[in-house]
């Protein structure tokens, strides 16, 4: 078996089909952004004011995953901060931060804790009254004539999660500052999530848009032929690959990085299979894992009372199969196509809160959840009219059979007290 394990080990250098991997990954940031043109330049009209260190309006950026929204504003922050330093003008720092991650989404507090640690101080990770962490936010930043610029990604998810007042905070901050001022790029998945905000906190924004279209397939294959024929050797990718792994990509709303995952986990698979060249099957087998994959990485990072919601899902999927397990009649088959419905889900999720001692969530919140799963491909949500009755929304768990209970598993030991 060691002499195996050896061989494996000897062949990674001797047999890879990879040059340079790193130019597949989502956080490499090309010298060029294709098909972006447009956007770029927009982006770079509306903040470089801040070049005079004048504070521009609050920014906007729209589009669904992977159409290049954050790559084309870390593209302009970085142009931005090279023509800041060979100015010697006003000072300028942009500071970019994903709302999303699982340590930072929760709260408000956290939020700012890490921005505080990236601009140099720190704070406790809880115990300090909120009000407290945004004094040391103000003391941080007003300690010299400076305009700071925060990219916040994914902020439409920090709305939903905590409320649209940190936004409102964050914007009202200037008018308590003396030297510094602060303007803020927000980076979306969603494009009406600021129509559904407090009026308030939307006109103290005063906000420009700029929405990112989907990639179609032919800029996807233009896309993925540049960043392989630097990141592959030569002559290992079938004909067709690119061309294949841009219509996967362009079926899910036109979306770059799904397409460069594909392109690197085939390039894995095809490895791993000791074979000379990425074939046409590669990409069949990679998109299979990345659609496991997804879900379950989904699943792992979402706070705990998304898991709590989805746990209830799950569960009242199973308990309505378990009814229709054995005998078959027409009223069992009829039971088993029932469909669950919002109200089911939320007495369910209020049972497994009250039994495990967690904080219950308004209806109205954990409808908004169960929207957000339906965005990410976990359920799918239809409204159904009841006439007279009003709309009901009819709840579908889409999640592969085969990784349910992986699903489940994950989210136990999540909560560690189901």
């Amino acid at each position: 078996m060691v002499a195996k394990i050896q061989e494996i080990f000897d062949s990674v250098d001797k047999d890879s089909l990879f040059r340079n991997k790193s130019l597949l990954q989502i956080n490499h940031i090309p010298e060029e952004i294709p098909h972006r043109d447009d956007q770029i330049k927009q982006i770079a009209s509306i903040l470089a004011p801040v070049l005079r260190g004048e504070r521009t309006s609050n920014l906007f950026l729209y589009g669904k995953t992977g159409t290049g929204k954050t790559l084309s504003a870390l593209f302009v922050k970085d142009e931005l901060l090279k023509r800041a330093d060979k100015n010697n003008g006003p000072k300028l720092k942009i500071e970019y931060l994903n709302c999303k991650l699982k340590k930072v989404s929760d709260t408000e507090y956290r939020i700012l804790a890490e921005l505080i640690k990236k601009l140099g101080g720190e704070v406790p990770t809880t115990g300090l009254p909120t009000e407290a962490v945004y004094s040391k936010f103000l003391e941080i930043i007003d300690q010299e004539k400076q305009l700071l610029v925060l990219i916040l990604d994914e902020i439409d998810q920090t709305v939903k999660k905590i409320s649209s007042d940190f936004l409102y905070n964050l914007t009202r901050l200037n008018s308590e500052l003396s030297k510094t001022q602060i303007c803020v790029v927000g980076i979306s998945n969603d494009l009406t999530f600021l129509e559904e905000i407090d009026p308030r906190v939307k006109s103290s924004l005063s906000e420009e848009e700029i929405v990112f279209p989907p990639y179609n397939a032919l800029q996807l294959q233009d896309i993925l032929a540049k960043r392989a024929s630097q990141a592959f050797k030569e002559g290992v990718i079938q004909q067709g690959v690119i061309a294949k792994c841009a219509a996967y990509a362009a079926r899910e709303h036109g979306d770059a990085r799904r397409a460069l995952d594909l392109l690197r986990i085939a390039g894995e698979v095809a490895e791993r299979e000791r074979s000379t060249k990425i074939l046409l099957k590669h990409i069949d087998e990679a998109n299979d894992k990345i659609e496991r994959d997804k879900v379950l990485d989904v699943i792992k990072t979402e706070p705990k009372q998304f898991q709590l919601v989805l746990y209830s899902i799950i569960k009242l999927q199973e308990n309505k199969g378990k009814k229709t397990s054995g005998q078959r009649t027409l009223s069992s088959r009829k039971e088993e196509n029932s469909p669950i419905f919002t109200g089911d889900v939320f007495s369910f999720y209020q049972t497994l809160c009250q039994s495990n001692r967690a904080e219950i969530l308004t209806q109205r919140r954990v409808s908004d959840i169960i929207q957000e799963f339906d965005m990410l491909g976990i359920i799918n949500v239809r409204v159904i009219s009841k006439g007279r009755g009003g709309r009901m929304r009819e709840i579908k768990l889409v999640i592969p059979p085969q990784i349910i209970n992986k699903a489940k598993e994950i989210i136990e030991d999540s909560l560690n007290y189901i």
